[in-house]
């Protein structure tokens, strides 16, 4: 028995009904060629590092397997190849490090850790190009402020 993982990026152009029903077709697919399914994670959404097929963004599913052999692999990774809903794939075997890593991703111990919002303490704005408003909106100052009260000259 050995473990797989295979991720692949499905068209965003079509429906959700539609790529849900694609993606539950090649779950469907591994299960007829006598894989135990393990998990599926729906990543939803998202952009691309560069254009594939002139698309952008791409929804990501990622499959978790047990499969008795890897006889089946090379009719499965031709059938995503010659489909175009499929933009990418990519399918490994998973080593005991892999399936723990992955355990653990789904039981919360690795991924993302909430952090507590610290309080910050309120900031003072400092007078603009820092002279004070009482100086620049006097009528009696002339010229370009440059936070210099010597460089403005008196009218007379």
């Amino acid at each position: 028995m050995r473990n797989y993982e295979t991720t692949f990026i499905v068209d965003p152009v079509l429906s959700g009904d539609e790529i849900k029903a694609t993606a539950q077709a090649y779950v469907d697919n591994l299960q007829k060629e006598g894989c135990e399914i393990v998990f599926v994670d729906e990543m939803g959404l998202r952009t691309l590092a560069y254009d594939i097929n002139k698309r952008n963004n791409g929804v990501y599913y990622c499959v978790e397997y047990i499969a008795p052999n890897g006889a089946f692999l090379n009719n499965f990774e031709l059938g995503m190849r010659r489909d175009e809903r499929i933009l990418r794939f990519l399918t490994v075997a998973l080593d005991k490090y892999g399936v723990q890593y992955n355990a653990d991703k789904r039981a919360g111990k690795i991924g993302k850790a909430k952090r507590h919002k610290q309080e910050k303490p309120a900031k003072t704005e400092p007078a603009a190009h820092g002279i004070s408003r009482k100086k620049a909106d006097s009528p009696h100052l002339t010229g370009v402020p440059s936070g210099d009260a010597e460089s403005f000259k008196e009218e007379e």
